[in-house]
């Protein structure tokens, strides 16, 4: 089976997934009331807008186009009564899917067929999904069209005329400035004419408006200086670029626009030669996200709409090795399509790397990734990953096999990109944090719950809770348990995890999927069944030991409180990850005193969080329930632990890399004192992943 219908099903149900996201954005922005929607283009050409008013646009600080961009806008004016919502969402709708598709077609040369048929939904998916894009849409800007025009300029250059090249990227400039950048990329590129066409039609279009308007031109040009001080106030967080970065860390005067000179002219000289160099190697999409992401770094004001080339940059290729050419898109689609919260803690220090993600990856793409040269050997043919032998479908004696599920899934048997790994893990703990404390919460619900709770445990004569927690409130006891419980929930399976991807890569696999299904399914727990704590039921004489006594009605946990849902008892998490740890502890320490350690730390847990009255026994069994879960899905789809993988590979074992068509990695047994040379170097890079 050749599998071009598995193609072409993947191919509808991507594009039937495409349309719904795009459905849903315009929907989310047509069903927003008249005053909430299209925020900036009301106050463009809505019936009380700047462009109809017989005034300077620029009076109010309401418009912060570029007079050009004033001039072509008026036109709608008269039609904006009618339709101006329905109208302008769709219709940047349409610019959307006409960038993907220009974007699809800029990827450099040659392309799969598989490529081919992809590059057009992902990269329309992507942008939807973007918060450049998403920003565009609620506030009826234009930035998308720039974009559009450089790329329908740049991506057809073998056979797009010189002059037709500038004249795009000259009215791209007339409507955001910061497009002039080109102008040196086609210099450096050869193509002089077109940097001479765009200069020339900027200007015109410039002289244009400036003809039609010279006050609102001369305030633009000259008061503002090229509209650096229309807007938010430049230290805002949504303008990402160096100027509001270092107002944002504090400086200010002449020493701030020093330093501010000093970096732009930097990251200009490095980004553009690097998007030249690119440019050459026909990477032409790669070099346009380039000069772009210099512009939004170099920018006085990169506001979020403007930050649509950053995403761009996704087509890079970076790393020789298959497994790691997904780390550099993931990053800069969590970037461009989350929340700074979701990017990077928020605690102290950390939240400005998430406060400022799209400039410092901004940044980074213009001057440090080292993105592949079509010229490497690497680019289309990576090193390929290493895999475990399939389960064949039958067993002995022709039986078919029920587990595992996924068998046509290859396991991979090389230590995953570390990169990679925290994106997803940052990832997976926002959501886990998002849907525990989006959980419902209804006071009433919960404690109902928790009378539920305490009456099987009664009926089952292990409501040992109460007494339990009376003992250890004021005793020595008290302290260290208050620290065990806010202190080891984290940090013991967070350096298992370290340990294992250092020393047990493939047993990492297997241990940090488990993990992640037992969350998932206790956040089903928070969901359906929200569970008052002891230390939270009212009447019951529970006693806080971290937080003291509570106004049950408004209870005040620090930071905590706003954080994380505090009816989300059942299952305890605390009791389940340290089972996990102790599971993984048990199966994978060397010696036996570990082994009891880990044995034993479920335990303590669960003295633990009883005696701080923030579980019942019940919950604890929850929790037991879900780790369970989630090795017993974990067999389910992948099979045996040694299906699975979890024994690394010992020394003398030799892993089958594959080819790039994916035939399934075969084990030899070869001694290590006598592998012949061949397998020298196979030897060495097992011992490197298994380390």
């Amino acid at each position: 089976m050749d599998g071009r219908p598995r193609v072409r099903t993947a191919l509808a149900l991507l594009w039937l997934l495409v349309g719904l996201l795009a459905a849903r954005q315009a929907t989310a922005v047509l069903r927003l009331p008249p005053g909430e929607r299209l925020t900036d283009l009301e106050t463009w050409i809505g019936p009380s807008g700047v462009l109809r008013a017989p005034g300077p646009l620029y009076e109010n600080g309401t418009f912060t186009g570029t007079p050009f961009a004033g001039l072509a806008l008026k036109p709608l004016t008269r039609a904006a009564e009618q339709g101006l919502g329905v109208f302008w969402t769709f219709g940047t709708l349409l610019l959307v899917v006409a960038l993907g598709f220009v974007a699809a077609r800029a990827l450099p040369r040659p392309v799969s067929r598989r490529t081919a048929l992809f590059a057009a939904p992902v990269a329309i998916g992507l942008m939807v999904l973007s918060l450049p894009v998403r920003n565009t849409f609620t506030l009826g800007q234009t930035s998308i069209l720039p974009v559009l025009l450089v790329l329908v300029a740049m991506g057809h250059w073998p056979r797009t005329s010189h002059r037709l090249s500038g004249v795009l990227i000259g009215l791209a400039a007339a409507l955001q400035p910061t497009v002039l950048l080109f102008v040196p990329l086609l210099w450096m590129t050869g193509r002089r004419q077109a940097a001479g066409t765009t200069a020339a039609t900027f200007a015109g279009c410039s002289a244009l408006a400036w003809a039609v308007s010279p006050g609102d031109s001369a305030t633009y040009w000259l008061s503002h200086v090229a509209g650096a001080g229309l807007g938010e106030a430049p230290d805002s967080l949504h303008n990402q670029s160096l100027h509001g970065l270092l107002l944002r860390l504090g400086l200010s005067g002449p020493l701030e626009l020093a330093l501010y000179a000093v970096l732009a002219v930097t990251v200009a000289v490095i980004g553009l030669r690097r998007a030249a160099r690119y440019a050459a190697d026909g990477q032409l999409l790669l070099a346009a996200a380039l000069t772009g992401c210099v512009a939004v770094a170099v920018s006085p004001t990169a506001w979020l709409h403007q930050q649509l080339w950053i995403l761009l940059a996704v087509v890079g290729r970076v790393g020789r090795r298959r497994a790691d050419r997904l780390a550099w898109p993931v990053l800069v689609v969590m970037v461009m399509s989350l929340s700074a919260a979701a990017v990077a803690p928020t605690s102290k220090g950390l939240h400005l790397i998430g406060q400022n993600a799209p400039l410092l990856v901004a940044i980074a793409a213009a001057c440090c990734v080292p993105f592949l040269d079509r010229r490497s050997p690497h680019w289309a043919r990576p090193v390929p990953t290493p895999y475990a032998d399939r389960v064949p479908a039958y067993g002995e004696g022709g039986r078919r096999r029920l587990v595992p599920l996924l068998r046509f899934v290859r396991r991979p048997l090389s230590r995953p990109n570390l990169l990679l790994e925290l994106l997803l893990i940052r990832a997976g703990y926002f959501a886990y944090s998002y849907i525990r404390g989006s959980a419902p919460e209804t006071r009433s619900t919960a404690e109902e719950h928790g009378r539920q709770i305490l009456g099987i445990e009664s009926a089952l004569g292990i409501d040992v809770e109460h007494g339990f927690n009376h003992l250890v409130a004021g005793s020595w006891l008290e302290g260290g348990m208050n620290y065990y419980y806010s202190t080891f929930h984290f940090l013991v399976p967070l350096s298992l995890l370290g340990w294992m991807y250092l020393r047990r890569p493939v047993a990492y696999r297997w241990a940090r999927t488990a993990l992640a299904i037992a969350t998932v399914l206790a956040l089903v727990g928070f969901w359906l069944y929200p569970l008052a704590p002891p230390r939270l039921m009212p009447g019951l004489g529970y006693i806080d030991t971290a937080n003291g006594s509570q106004n049950l009605s408004h209870p005040e946990f620090g930071p905590m409180t706003d954080l994380a849902n505090q009816y989300a008892a059942m299952p305890s998490l605390h009791v389940g990850w340290s089972l996990w740890c102790a599971i993984v502890i048990v199966l994978l320490a060397p010696k036996p005193w570990l082994k009891f350690l880990g044995a034993l730390y479920p335990v303590l847990t669960l003295a633990v969080i009883v005696g701080t009255a923030n579980h019942y026994l019940l919950d604890a069994v929850g929790g037991a329930v879900v780790v369970a879960a989630g090795f017993g899905l974990q067999y389910v789809l992948w099979g045996r632990s040694k299906e699975t993988g979890l024994q690394d590979v010992a020394p003398g074992r030799v892993l089958g890399a594959g080819s790039r068509r994916g035939p399934e990695a075969a084990r030899e047994q070869v001694p290590e004192e006598t592998a012949p040379g061949p397998h020298a170097a196979s030897l060495t890079k097992v011992r490197e992943w298994t380390r």
